[in-house]
């Protein structure tokens, strides 16, 4: 299997009919730091970061790393897509694919379909980048939002475990799966 490690970064920014997938940048920062000091973010994640913290950690203009796509509306980040290259955490379940899709998005824009479409079109690109290439989802089973979303995005789930202090939902989704959630270009 290949990693992100050998695709080419940045990619020019991805589009999709409301949103621009795109590196971070300076303008970011107040909302890098907003997501990851958010109670309702941080609920199934291990919980909020403190926001002093997060201003003494984050650069002035956050990081960006292959796999990591902002999130924008209409030139405002609303959240963040991550694809992962992983090794060695719950070895036995990587096995399924070493490439795991993470999200996180501002509370204010939940419940707008934002996550389903930024997630399409980061999978879509993937497909591309790296053909034939499995992906892993986990999340806390009580995250039902995040769940669904899974699921809506062709995930099947493998396997339930325990880790953090909760029971979490491991999905797999295979080369060419095609969720209900994508949203026309």
């Amino acid at each position: 299997m290949a990693d992100l490690a050998s695709v080419t970064w940045p990619p020019e920014p991805i589009r999709t009919e409301r949103l621009v997938l795109r590196e971070p940048g300076a303008h970011d920062r107040a909302a890098v730091i907003e997501l990851n000091a958010s109670p309702e973010v941080g609920a199934y994640i291990g919980g909020a970061r403190p926001r002093d913290e997060l201003e003494a950690e984050i650069p002035a203009v956050p990081k960006g790393r292959p796999g990591q796509f902002v999130v924008d509306l209409d030139g405002a980040m609303v959240g963040v897509i991550t694809l992962e290259s992983r090794d060695g955490e719950h070895q036995k379940l990587r096995a399924a694919g070493k490439i795991e899709l993470g999200y996180l998005f501002l509370p204010q824009v939940w419940g707008r379909g934002y996550a389903a479409e930024a997630c399409a079109a980061a999978l879509d690109w993937l497909s591309g980048v790296l053909p034939g290439e499995p992906v892993v989802l986990t999340t806390q089973t009580a995250n039902v939002r995040s769940v669904r979303l899974a699921t809506r995005l062709g995930f099947v789930e493998t396997a339930r475990f325990e880790a953090y202090g909760a029971e979490q939902w491991f999905g797999v989704r295979a080369p060419g799966a095609d969720g209900a959630g994508r949203s026309p270009r």
